[in-house]
């Protein structure tokens, strides 16, 4: 993943003066790339933008134009994407729906199985409970077994909350069928980005025999959800998704038959590096002998990742001076809202001048908030079409 061209500091410094601070940008040629990436890359492979991980609508739009399939795990999310078929023919309309959007969402409430039903679409479920639940508010649904999974070494562990024993499989799949419902096929999610390849090598390894199991008694399983999870380089001792994919692909080659569907669920993958934010210095003080940079973005804003996914955030200064291991803290009035005790930054910046990270796309204004009635930053999309 080259970074962008737009993200050099006089080109933020420039989009900074046109629309002032703090200020969200995201790169739409980067969104293009990685996608084009993980095709390359992972090419038998259906590929599912995790709208979850920045639901920005131009970013949906983008993915669209590119031909990428969709992971929603919400009714709004769901008409995010389909408000660019609405127009589509009855049959065109349905065919899309089946084929390219994903509710990844194992538990979903009555209402929203409700509202989607006419739309017969592809839902995970990982219990007993959700089967009933689906046969009688949306039995139109084409169904697939989410599986616990190991993932170790994961940023974000999904498997305390989702997924089937590996165990009950076979039994969750029958009582499916009992209840009228077809499934399509099994799912995993190995934890969000995983660096530990053989969390995937593990996965399939289960997937694969409960599949064969599946089959050898009757159940037509023809998919394949191998989730999220793939890994950005936020640092430099990240392993490389060009090292990982061939991993991959040889353990899909290796063990399912070539007539069945792959998917995948990325969403990190196709934004994280997709987006820069450009913050101002408000406030400085030294404490306790650090210096603490307040900023007018925060956790509760465009840094909601260092919360809810566990991100480590970076900061660059526009300029360079005596560096320091420097406190960034948000502008709200909670002591909460510190961002990092632990900027390598220069110790001499004064207040107005700017700070910019990098690699914010995704977990960032997903989960913002309007905490203190500060708005957050303002959003810049910049290379949305090709030709720009």
């Amino acid at each position: 993943m080259t970074p962008s061209p737009v993200f050099d500091k006089e080109k933020l410094t420039a989009l900074a003066a046109a629309h002032g601070t703090p200020l969200f940008i995201l790169d739409h040629e980067v969104i293009r790339r990685n996608y084009r990436l993980f095709r390359e890359h992972l090419p038998r492979v259906q590929c599912y933008y995790a709208v979850k991980a920045n639901s920005s609508q131009p970013i949906i739009e983008t993915l669209f134009a590119e031909g990428a399939s969709f992971d929603v795990a919400s009714y709004n999310e769901f008409m995010q994407v389909y408000r660019y078929i609405k127009h589509y023919e009855p049959t065109a309309k349905k065919h899309y729906v089946w084929d390219k959007i994903i509710f990844s969402n194992t538990i979903k409430d009555a209402q929203t199985l409700r509202k989607i039903k006419p739309y017969k679409p592809l839902v995970t479920y990982d219990n007993a409970d959700e089967v009933k639940k689906i046969a009688r508010h949306c039995s139109t649904a084409g169904l697939v077994l989410r599986l616990k999974v190991p993932d170790t070494s994961s940023q974000v562990e999904l498997s305390s909350k989702f997924g089937a024993e590996p165990a009950d499989a076979l039994e969750l799949i029958r009582l499916a069928g009992e209840a009228g419902l077809g499934v399509e096929g099994l799912s995993f999610h190995v934890g969000s980005q995983c660096v530990n390849a053989d969390n995937y090598v593990e996965a399939l390894a289960v997937t694969a025999e409960i599949f064969n199991a599946a089959r050898n008694r009757g159940y037509p399983l023809n998919i394949v959800d191998i989730g999220g999870g793939f890994p950005v380089p936020y640092t430099p001792e990240v392993t490389p998704f060009e090292r990982l994919a061939p991993v991959i692909s040889g353990e899909i080659e290796r063990l399912f038959p070539a007539d069945i569907e792959i998917l995948a669920e990325p969403g990190r993958f196709m934004v994280a590096t997709a987006a820069v934010v450009v913050s101002e210095i408000i406030g400085k003080a030294r404490r306790d002998g650090k210096v603490f940079y307040h900023i007018n973005d925060g956790v509760y804003h465009s840094y909601s990742g260092v919360v809810f996914d566990h991100w480590l955030p970076n900061f660059s200064a526009f300029r360079d001076g005596p560096r320091e291991i420097c406190a960034v803290v948000g502008p709200t009035c909670d002591s909460f809202d510190k961002i990092t005790l632990s900027a390598d930054l220069p110790a001499d910046l004064e207040i107005g001048e700017l700070l910019y990270t990098e690699n914010i796309g995704a977990y960032s204004i997903a989960s913002a908030t309007r905490f203190n009635g500060f708005e957050g930053a303002k959003i810049v999309h910049v290379n949305r079409h090709k030709d720009e």
